[in-house]
């Protein structure tokens, strides 16, 4: 029997490639659900029509969008088997996601990082800031937790019951790792997949800003250090 699949699309301002990622999602894919984050251009307008559900958060943050997506998600009759998310900008191959969702579709694994690993990475499609700041976060996770993860690589997928017994709450940057530091506190099987990774469409929002960058690193190290003497 074949999974249902939801992703969970975060955007904000993605009006040239949100629709090249949309069309590039494969079509086991039972909805696809686009948040705009207070978008400015037709982000909204292209996402509806390239197919997606498309639903709005004005509240600005990377969080309070994947959380809109979930909220929206446990209002369904039925609840999906798999949330997939995935960015809006088509730096990752939504083609991928097959290769994502294999370990938890074939070997009942809770929760799979898609890592973009330097073999497969664009060159500048991930910034030194960015480098330093990922390593930094896996270092302190093994460090502490004896996590085995690389990267906080946003393309990742869960098992539905997983993910609400994760009881996600951070609204802005620091939503991918706080979802790895509760799933190892909470003993989740996972795995990480090599992935493809290219330069984004347009300027990042985080990344792309020095503002943006030190705001990053401070909520993703807050989040590690607050688990760490838990």
């Amino acid at each position: 029997m074949n999974p249902t699949i939801k992703v969970i699309i975060p955007a904000y301002n993605e009006e040239n490639s949100i629709a090249h990622v949309i069309h590039d999602i494969p079509s086991m894919v039972n909805e696809i659900i686009v948040i705009s984050n207070n978008a400015t251009d037709n982000t909204e307008k292209n996402a509806k029509n390239a197919g997606a559900t498309v639903l709005q958060e004005n509240r600005k943050g990377y969080g309070y969008a994947c959380l809109k997506g979930m909220d929206y998600i446990s209002k369904q009759e039925a609840a999906p088997d798999i949330v997939v998310f995935l960015d809006g900008d088509y730096s990752d191959y939504p083609e991928q996601l097959t290769e994502i969702i294999t370990p938890i579709v074939q070997n009942d694994i809770d929760f799979v990082i898609g890592a973009r690993v330097k073999k497969l990475r664009e060159k500048g499609a991930v910034t030194p800031q960015q480098i330093f700041g990922n390593w930094l976060a896996c270092f302190l996770m093994k460090l502490f937790f004896k996590s085995k993860f690389t990267d906080l690589g946003p393309f990742r997928a869960i098992k539905y019951h997983k993910l609400l017994a994760l009881n996600m709450v951070d609204k802005t940057y620091g939503w991918t790792v706080e979802m790895q530091l509760k799933a190892l506190k909470q003993e989740f099987s996972y795995v990480e997949i090599p992935i493809k990774y290219r330069n984004r469409i347009g300027v990042s929002k985080v990344s792309g800003t020095v503002k943006g960058s030190i705001f990053a690193g401070v909520k993703i190290l807050g989040w590690i250090f607050k688990y760490s003497f838990k």
